[in-house]
């Protein structure tokens, strides 16, 4: 018996204990009694967990800050420990263990603040900057699918963006398919854009839209996307996708932000601008139709 207890013990002595904060969109997940969870990707910056739990978001991505903030997302100061796909870990009452890591959540922040008042003026020439040309090309440039959803938001068409939506879902390849992120860059916009430009009709067809995507989104795409599509239904996003929303309505310079987002990924940022244009063009046209 004697074995056992001193591997124990030495376990005990070589756990690594540290506060963080996380973003209030996992405030359910991790105020819950504690889950098992599984490590489903493991990079430098950040690690993604899966917890087994009906609640969303499912994912969590506990990272350090040289990773993207994405909304489902819990900091540490510190470095991460060295943990591989299929680890096992637990989530639950404000605390998350990986590995030898056990991190205490302590502070949240707001991945769906609110924006400023927005004019038609501001939203017209946000609109003109977000259509021209950049590299790099969203995913799915020239993609049918993504032309159809543009037009069936442009006139409000409920069956239009729901039918271009469903082709959307899971296509693409990676953790976060191009179509999620189109998908994920509009809802957040109409539904934020919307409110600050007091065009009901996009907040509206956001909340439609959003729960189209999310409905069956655990069977259709990869678990880290269906959380994010979750999360953007909910109007949350990270800061660069945040940043550009704010410099759509004027509260900061758009450019400079679109070119930070536009960087994330293989083309992730890019999809997510092309969601975000689609949307813009979508309350400008929308709220005309007052």
């Amino acid at each position: 018996m004697g074995g056992p207890v001193t591997v124990s013990t030495r376990a005990r002595r070589t756990r690594i204990h540290v506060t963080g904060a996380a973003s209030t969109a996992v405030r359910p997940v991790l105020e819950s009694p504690r889950r098992p969870a599984r490590v489903i990707a493991a990079f430098p910056a950040g690690v993604y967990l899966e917890v087994r739990t009906d609640l969303e978001p499912s994912v969590i991505a506990v990272i350090t800050g040289a990773a993207i903030r994405l909304p489902n997302s819990a900091l540490l100061a510190g470095p991460l420990p060295h943990v591989t796909v299929g680890d096992e870990a637990s989530v639950g009452d404000r605390a998350i263990d990986l590995g030898p890591l056990s991190l205490s959540v302590r502070r949240w922040w707001d991945p769906a603040p609110s924006l400023a008042p927005a004019e038609p003026g501001s939203l017209a020439g946000a609109a003109a900057i977000l259509a021209r040309p950049a590299e790099p090309r969203p995913g799915l440039d020239g993609n049918g699918a993504v032309a159809s959803l543009s037009a069936a938001c442009a006139t409000g068409w409920l069956l239009g963006v729901v039918t271009a939506a469903e082709q959307l879902i899971g296509l693409g390849p990676g953790l976060t398919p191009s179509g999620d992120d189109v998908l994920a860059g509009l809802l957040v916009t109409l539904r934020h854009v919307g409110r600050a430009a007091r065009t009901e009709r996009a907040v509206w067809l956001a909340d439609w839209l959003g729960a189209t995507v999310t409905f069956d989104a655990r069977t259709r795409t990869t678990p880290l996307s269906a959380t994010l599509l979750h999360c953007a239904a909910r109007g949350e996003a990270s800061p660069e996708v945040l940043a550009v929303l704010r410099g759509v309505t004027g509260e900061q310079a758009l450019e400079p932000a679109l070119n930070r987002l536009r960087r994330l990924g293989h083309t992730s940022g890019a999809d997510l601008a092309q969601g975000v244009a689609i949307g813009v063009r979508a309350v400008l046209s929308l709220g005309g139709r007052r």
